[in-house]
């Protein structure tokens, strides 16, 4: 007797499994917060670097300008602008001066701008009264004007060091001694003789002046009238 197969019985074939479907990606959550810094460009960089340089440079440059404007090269010494600095009112000054000194004192009457007056002690003994002229070329030169000796004199004005002498020159009918310095300013001292009973004094001019100029304030000065010491302007 034969009998029915079994449906449910097993053919030997197995029936396909429905094929899965793919798993999604998981999702990147936002950012949150600052950006990482990032490194500039070479372009930003020397861009930067060039403005910084400049605002470096450009106080710098102005400085130097300012400074230049006043003085030039000059082989013999410094040169000055003559219509630049201070100016003092130098007969003023020196008749308040010969008030208290005990030599006569000259006002050289000369037509340039004069920057500086002082007075004060001589090492070694005596007094120097000081007064500074810029020239008309931009050039300086310094009249002393003291009871103090020759040597003492020289000391006080040069330094510590003392000048090479290089002989006499001739100016004003006076015979000045001429001594330069490492610096290659001359100084100039002779002795003048004062009306009355002053002794004698000594002048000194040095500075960056040339010869000419030299002899411009040698001139004046010997032509001054002389301020009687104590009297002043009286």
């Amino acid at each position: 007797m034969s009998s029915e197969p079994d449906p449910h019985a097993s053919t030997g074939s197995r029936v396909p499994e429905e094929a899965s479907e793919p798993a999604e990606a998981p999702r990147q959550r936002p950012r949150v917060g600052p950006r990482p810094m990032q490194k500039p460009g070479r372009t930003e960089t020397r861009m930067k670097d060039m403005l910084g340089a400049l605002l470096i440079l450009i106080p710098i440059a102005l400085l130097l300008v300012g400074v230049t404007r006043s003085c030039t090269f000059a082989p013999t010494g410094p040169q000055i602008d003559p219509n630049a600095g201070p100016s003092v009112d130098a007969p003023a000054r020196l008749a308040e001066y010969a008030r208290v000194s005990t030599f006569a004192l000259r006002v050289p009457a000369v037509p340039w701008r004069a920057n500086s007056t002082d007075r004060g002690p001589v090492e070694g003994g005596g007094t120097a009264v000081r007064t500074g002229f810029v020239t008309g070329e931009g050039r300086y030169l310094r009249l002393v004007q003291s009871d103090a000796t020759e040597e003492n004199l020289l000391r006080t004005e040069a330094g510590a060091t003392i000048p090479t002498g290089e002989g006499v020159t001739p100016a004003a009918g006076l015979s000045w001694v001429t001594y330069r310095a490492q610096s290659g300013e001359p100084f100039r001292i002779a002795t003048v003789p004062n009306p009355g009973p002053s002794a004698p004094s000594r002048l000194l001019i040095t500075g960056s002046g040339n010869d000419d100029e030299f002899r411009t304030l040698a001139e004046a000065t010997l032509r001054a009238t002389p301020l009687p010491p104590g009297a002043g302007t009286n």
